[in-house]
């Protein structure tokens, strides 16, 4: 979803209102109050890299609010680990009980799960990182001690970031699709790392949000193995990435996703079948329970993978239980 809103056309007394409404769709529900006299004016351009969300406001002196009422009324929306990079004007984010005043030039971290306010109190324009909490797998507790913190170009792991921000965010519309996967992650890692240090922690490696996201898409295929709709398409939807990303995590796996899919099945498929039980179900019924729907395809499947076929192992394996028994 890309966006672009001006309130150049709005009526005086809903300007204020309509650039609110497209910074809560675009970012997180908040509260705007205006906070100088006059016609408000606002604009927001908002695009997506992958699983990052890369907008950049500029409006007159406001205050945004993210407030318990708001955050419950969306309480299915997905919790947002958010960065946010001064480029014009100050700000003042308040967070878990810490007050971050924000200078030209400095980023400030903070979390759409919990309240936040964010004065600007004259004309600004900030870049603002949206990127699910889920991907970076970093426990709750690290995030609650970095939040509301400012930091600079000064600092080492700012005079990285800053500049690297900036240019994304700049020319965030003419990147591909695949390009902005790339950079995506790329983001997370960075993300991870500014977490790491901020909370005290040793460095992340880069590989570690690519492999928590690994362990998210394992563990959706084993909670879906038995819908045999269960795509490679589907579960980069579901964890909002491409296909071509969802197969790069896997390229040092040494496993394509489809392949990852059919072993799984197959493993759940002899397992069951290697269950010793009074009322065991059929070969045709254990293959369609794992989402194989065509019993000649699942067939050949299990005795390429097995060395023999679904009745076979049934058999064996009730024979050596009788045996052990």
């Amino acid at each position: 979803m890309n966006l672009r809103v001006t309130t150049a056309a709005v009526p005086d007394g809903e300007k204020a209102g309509h650039w609110g409404r497209a910074v809560s769709y675009a970012l997180a529900p908040v509260e705007v109050v205006p906070l100088a006299d006059g016609p408000f004016d606002g604009r927001l351009e908002s695009h997506r890299l992958g699983s990052l969300r890369v907008s950049t406001l500029e409006a007159d002196a406001t205050r945004l609010s993210r407030t318990p009422g708001l955050i419950a009324r969306s309480a299915g929306a997905e919790a947002q680990v958010a960065v946010g990079v001064q480029v014009s004007g100050h700000a003042v984010l308040t967070q878990d009980g810490r007050r971050a005043e924000v200078a030209p030039g400095d980023l400030v971290l903070y979390d759409t799960a919990r309240p936040y306010s964010v004065d600007y109190p004259q004309r600004f324009r900030s870049h603002v990182f949206h990127l699910p909490h889920r991907l970076l797998g970093v426990p709750e507790a690290d995030i609650r001690r970095v939040t509301g913190r400012a930091v600079t170009s000064r600092e080492s792991l700012g005079a990285v970031l800053l500049p690297f921000l900036d240019t994304l965010a700049d020319a965030a519309p003419s990147y591909p699709s695949a390009v902005g996967d790339l950079l995506a992650g790329s983001v997370a890692d960075l993300f991870l790392t500014l977490v790491g240090e901020l909370a005290g922690r040793p460095a992340a490696g880069p590989d570690e949000a690519g492999a928590h996201l690994v362990r998210l898409v394992r563990a959706h295929i084993d909670r879906h193995l038995g819908d045999p709709g269960l795509t490679p398409q589907g579960i980069a939807d579901a964890h909002r990435i491409s296909v071509r990303y969802l197969h790069r995590l896997f390229e040092n796996e040494g496993v394509t996703v489809g392949r990852l899919i059919q072993r799984r099945r197959l493993e759940e498929c002899a397992r069951e079948l290697g269950r010793r039980s009074r009322s065991a179900p059929t070969v045709s019924a254990v293959a369609q329970r794992w989402g194989f729907v065509n019993p000649a395809h699942f067939s050949r499947a299990f005795r390429a993978a097995y060395g023999t076929s679904p009745r076979e192992w049934r058999a064996r394996c009730t024979e050596e239980a009788r045996t052990a028994g």
